[in-house]
């Protein structure tokens, strides 16, 4: 089984009041959008979330063929570690793709790639030319990461890098990653400026 996870509990403090997971990008919720490019490569889907947005994120999801699970914050605001720890704890396979809400781009056929890859390891993590590490785009072995996040927070380090440090994982390559789609994949929306690109490109 491979499994899916969705982390969508930030606050999202510099797209405005609403919450983003949610908001309709070319009449379709985000977080559906990211889980609609899921549903090819894995088998169930767990939903990292906040206790306030379970609601709407469960009516977002509504009709969605595969199993959907909810991993709640019990504490707010801890940052995408806890969000990606709170994710795993929850998942039934041995593997699972890590994705945030915001990368509604998202391409199953990097994923796919990524689940590939990570097999043998604890993880596979994209790093594309620009330097940064694409950790919440990424396949990891869920016991091993789900730890490591637990070790970075108990030692109170919120780097999102923090728990790469604690496992075998493998670095995968702009290249690679081209071969089976494009950096595309990796495009996040923070902003209502870049909601509204978003939602051209969806409406071209």
């Amino acid at each position: 089984m491979r499994s899916g996870v969705i982390v969508a509990g930030g606050h999202s403090t510099r797209f405005g009041e609403s919450d983003k997971a949610t908001a309709e990008l070319a009449g379709t919720p985000m977080l559906r959008r990211v889980a609609d490019r899921l549903r090819p490569v894995v088998d169930e889907l767990v939903v990292n979330c906040r206790e306030d947005q379970r609601a709407s994120i469960r009516d977002a999801l509504a009709g969605y063929p595969l199993p959907v699970r909810y991993a709640l914050d019990e504490e707010e605001d801890r940052g995408p570690v806890a969000g990606i720890r709170n994710g795993l704890a929850d998942v039934e396979g041995e593997y699972a793709a890590v994705v945030a809400c915001d990368m509604p781009f998202v391409q199953s056929g990097v994923i796919s790639m990524l689940f590939d890859r990570a097999e043998g390891h604890d993880g596979a993590v994209p790093r594309l030319d620009d330097g940064w590490f694409q950790t919440t785009q990424a396949v990891y072995r869920a016991d091993a990461m789900r730890a490591a996040c637990e070790r970075a927070l108990a030692q109170g380090d919120p780097r999102i890098v923090a728990p790469l440090e604690d496992i075998e994982h493998v670095v995968v390559g702009s290249e690679e990653i081209e071969a089976v789609g494009s950096t595309e994949s990796f495009e996040n929306i923070n902003t209502r400026e870049e909601f509204e690109r978003a939602a051209k490109q969806f409406e071209s």
